[in-house]
């Protein structure tokens, strides 16, 4: 049964026991990939895949969240809803100061249109849309034609970032199978393909973009997969130039989909992701995004390698409870002894075994090699997720769980422990 729009758009209290307490979620309906990842006049937008009409996939439209600190969020009115060249599919948002589309706009959309999925597209092939907003996203203008026509198979995701060097717009569309292309353009409106990449082990919603790598003048190019798998390399503003083997930061079960901000000042690289396959049985919402985290490029024992970390604006919701709380930022370090290491919280055990390197949660493990011997871990819990970092990010694995009972967390097997438990308050409040 379809629910009447302004039904969907009452506050609701955010206090549902399965409600994410400082994850984003929908208020009402369902959500999946983050789209449109961009900050603008002091504003982060979350732009999502979005069911306004019911918990299950399907109807997809662009969700609306705008937030001052990647923390508290406000949902705003769906921004780009279903036409008759389809549905509304994944895509990417930027700014364009200096009016290169001629659009005079604040912020630019492109996004798929995913012909066939609604009855005003029948038999209509997947193409690249765009659509403007000239008042920081409130409302949006769709362009009259798509700005990418079909290319093989269901061709979406496109991913916008700007190449100064040669200025120009460059994307990233996801194709077929591993298969995806780099185009460019001047205007946003008007691309050219570049290239053609296989990325084996990894597929949809691509994202690139330019990094410096720590400590160094270096930058390089990441190119990434849904599943956050990465590739570094180099890009002249034509051709993709990777430099070395895929590798992965993220090894959990539930971070899908991920995408990173434009337009983050001080070349600063926030990501987000979809976890999904959380279960939220009789609530008016379904599945969550992962934490935002910065990502930076560390180049370790000659590889070039992406850590992922919790931004340092969680600390706004910190608090002290009296007794073990639901919502935790847990930290602890700790030196590696001959036996498996044992950390537990509400419920759930992360482990680390000595003999084999390999951090553990609820099935999924990473290597993870201790640090002179030590390891340290931060893990951010909330009632229906746990985020697990692995000396300082270097691994992350992003788990889903069903809500337990607060426990004191604890560590066994272990010498020199060091532990802080900040709790947490709810975002929603």
């Amino acid at each position: 049964m379809l629910l009447p729009l302004a039904d969907l758009m009452q506050s609701p209290d955010y206090q549902e026991p399965l409600r994410p307490q400082f994850h984003f979620t929908a208020k009402r309906g369902w959500l999946n990939d983050p789209n449109g990842l961009v900050y603008a006049k002091g504003e982060y937008h979350l732009f999502f895949q979005h069911n306004p009409f019911g918990t299950n996939w399907g109807n997809m439209t662009w969700g609306h969240a705008v937030s001052k600190d990647l923390v508290h969020w406000k949902q705003l009115p769906n921004a780009i809803e279903p036409d008759d060249r389809g549905t509304i599919y994944s895509g990417s948002a930027v700014t364009d100061p200096s009016n290169t589309s001629g659009l005079e706009a604040d912020l630019i959309a492109l996004y798929t249109s995913a012909g066939g999925n609604n009855d005003a597209s029948k038999g209509k092939p997947f193409t690249q849309s765009l659509a403007f907003s000239r008042d920081n996203g409130r409302t949006w203008t769709k362009h009259p034609r798509p700005i990418i026509g079909h290319i093989e198979a269901e061709n979406r995701d496109p991913k916008v970032d700007w190449h100064e060097p040669t200025k120009h717009w460059i994307m990233a569309l996801y194709l077929n199978r591993d298969d995806f292309a780099i185009f460019r353009s001047r205007n946003l409106v008007d691309w050219q393909e570049t290239q053609r990449v296989s990325f084996p082990g990894s597929n949809e919603c691509p994202d690139f973009f330019e990094m410096n790598v720590e400590g160094s003048r270096e930058r390089k190019w990441v190119f990434t997969g849904a599943n956050g798998r990465y590739w570094v390399g180099s890009f002249d503003g034509m051709q993709f130039r990777p430099e070395q083997e895929p590798l992965q930061v993220e090894f959990g079960a539930n971070n899908y989909a991920v995408q990173s901000y434009y337009g983050l000042p001080q070349g600063r690289r926030v990501q987000i992701g979809w976890m999904r396959d959380g279960h939220y049985p009789n609530m008016p919402f379904n599945q969550q995004m992962t934490f935002p985290c910065d990502l930076t490029l560390k180049k370790v024992n000659g590889l070039f390698r992406l850590h992922r970390f919790p931004v340092k604006e969680i600390e706004s919701i910190w608090t002290k409870g009296d007794a073990p709380g639901d919502l935790l930022d847990l930290e602890c370090s700790f030196k590696i002894g001959k036996s498996v290491t044992r950390v537990n919280v509400n419920g759930v055990t992360v482990s680390f075994d000595p003999a084999t390197s390999i951090l553990s949660v609820l099935g999924r493990g990473a290597y993870l090699e201790p640090e002179k011997g030590r390891l340290s871990l931060r893990m951010l819990v909330d009632r229906t997720s746990i985020e697990v970092f692995g000396n300082g990010g270097r691994v992350s694995l992003s788990m889903c769980k069903q809500p337990s009972t607060p426990s004191k967390p604890s560590v066994e097997g272990a010498n020199e422990v060091k532990i802080a438990t900040p709790e947490l308050r709810s975002a929603w409040r």
